[in-house]
């Protein structure tokens, strides 16, 4: 029989069978495996148990826990369930391995997760990691980032103004905070509120206790996630020029500039973390066109060093701040710019975080 499709996935039942076919499809020449549904181990029953067969005859077993939907907030107690089954696996038969988180899509930040802590995945889209240590294989293949079939409820994504206003919000806030103040610091209404706070409590990204206050934020993962819906290039028009007598140039031509402007990318996070010499700056205006010509810039089809940017929205001139005359725009917005940005910037700003989170920022 074939597997379903990943958009007529609808029970456990066909992740298994789709998974079957695609760890035999990408096993090594001279391997071999079988996939038991509903084993018993234990005293509990696995979804399924798989087992690798190599060239040498050596053998490694392995549990699978599939579900239909693995978010952030569940992860724990998939991972509790998936460990105490290979606990549980026989200890005189094939080499334990870790166990298989499956389901029927992995977000890319589920996916991260289960990796950084050892354990192995694989969804009906095509992500695979799978990692034995004996017998010795590993088997990684990349599927789909984004769900081809998600389920109609609630907000599934951060694109948009609304959703950036309420990013920003929660990143500048200290918990607890309540949600009304959020929604005033935002400027969007509750309900938005309440729509952005169930997409992020489904990953892990919010907490919230008595009254729906806000008591704690993972603000990596928050920038991290809006990212995945968020652009700098896409977001917002861009235009790219050449300043000839270099970046340093610009940044006192900034200091006396007559119109609105936020510095960001690398620029702004050189100043809170440490980074190499800046090759390209990043700066929002209102109009793109009025700032090049005050700025005394020339338009180039490639190798400059100045991106202007006409904003997606002004909410990328709030909470800025100021250092030697030089407006720099709100730490949260410089670290998705760069995560987004060509070059090296993803590696910045995944240092920009790391510095934000270790309390080490004060931009």
């Amino acid at each position: 029989m074939q597997p379903p499709p990943p958009t007529r996935i609808r029970r456990e039942s066909d992740i298994l069978r789709a998974l079957d076919a695609a760890f035999r499809e990408r096993l090594p020449e001279g391997w071999d495996m079988s996939m038991a549904a509903g084993e018993r181990v234990g005293r509990s029953i696995a979804d399924a148990v798989l087992t690798v067969t190599a060239p040498d005859g050596t053998r490694g077993v392995v549990a699978v826990e599939a579900k239909m939907r693995v978010d952030g907030r569940d992860l724990q107690g998939v991972l509790d369930q998936a460990r105490m089954l290979t606990v549980d696996l026989p200890a005189d038969g094939p080499e334990r391995g870790p166990p298989i988180v499956a389901g029927r899509f992995l977000s890319r930040r589920v996916r991260d997760e289960l990796a950084r802590r050892g354990v192995n995945y694989a969804d009906t889209t095509g992500n695979i990691r799978i990692a034995l240590a004996r017998p010795g294989l590993y088997v990684s293949d990349s599927g789909a980032d984004r769900d081809p079939a998600p389920e109609r409820r609630g907000l599934r994504s951060l694109t948009g103004v609304a959703a950036a206003r309420v990013v920003r919000a929660l990143f500048d806030a200290e918990p607890p905070v309540k949600v009304r103040e959020l929604a005033e610091r935002s400027g969007t209404s509750l309900g938005t509120i309440s729509r952005v706070f169930e997409l992020l409590e489904r990953e892990a990204v919010v907490e919230r206790g008595d009254g729906g206050t806000v008591v704690d934020v993972d603000r990596t993962r928050l920038i991290e996630r809006w990212t995945e819906d968020y652009s700098f290039a896409e977001s917002n028009t861009t235009s790219l020029f050449l300043e000839p007598r270099g970046i340093e140039r610009l940044l006192a031509r900034l200091q006396d500039a007559p119109f609105r402007y936020a510095v960001t990318g690398s620029l702004a996070a050189r100043l809170v973390a440490e980074f190499a010499d800046t090759k390209l700056a990043m700066a929002y205006v209102d109009d793109i066109d009025r700032a090049a010509s005050e700025l005394g810039l020339v338009t180039v089809e490639s190798a400059g060093n100045v991106v202007l940017a006409e904003p997606f929205n002004p909410i990328v001139f709030d909470n800025t701040w100021e250092r030697d005359g030089i407006t720099y725009a709100a730490l949260g917005q410089v670290a998705a710019d760069l995560l987004t940005a060509p070059g090296r910037g993803p590696a910045e700003g995944e240092e920009l975080l790391r510095t934000i989170a270790a309390g080490k920022a004060n931009g």
